[in-house]
C-alpha cells in the first residue's frame, strides 16, 4: 500500500494520516546525521506496513541529501537489519 507521507521540517519528523490517525516517525539532525529517535503507529493500525514506508522514505531522503542516518529508535535499527542496501548511510557511533 502507498502512503501519503509528508516530511514535517517544523517537527522534525516524517508523517501521513491513515483514516483520521497520525503515525511518524521523529528525528533530531545533527551535524548533517538525522538521530531517528522514535517511530509511532497507532495500534489499530499496526501490519499495514506503515512504520516501514515511513522508515524508507526517512532513509531515501537522508540517502537524495547526502546525509547520515543513526538509529536510536528500535524499529528503524531492526528496519536497517533487514535492509542492508542502506548500511552506507549509517554513521558511525
Amino acid at each position: 500500500m502507498e502512503y501519503n507521507i509528508k516530511h514535517n521540517k517544523a517537527e522534525s519528523r516524517f508523517e501521513t494520516e491513515v483514516e483520521g490517525k497520525l503515525s511518524l516517525v521523529d528525528y533530531r539532525e545533527r551535524d548533517n546525521v538525522y538521530l531517528v529517535t522514535h517511530t509511532e503507529v497507532p495500534k489499530e493500525l499496526e501490519g499495514r506496513g506503515i512504520a516501514a514506508a515511513l522508515t524508507k522514505t526517512l532513509l531515501d531522503h537522508v540517502r537524495e541529501n547526502g546525509l547520515k542516518v543513526r538509529p536510536i529508535c528500535p524499529y528503524t535499527k531492526a528496519y536497517i537489519l533487514r535492509h542492508p542496501e542502506y548500511n552506507d548511510i549509517v554513521a558511525g557511533a
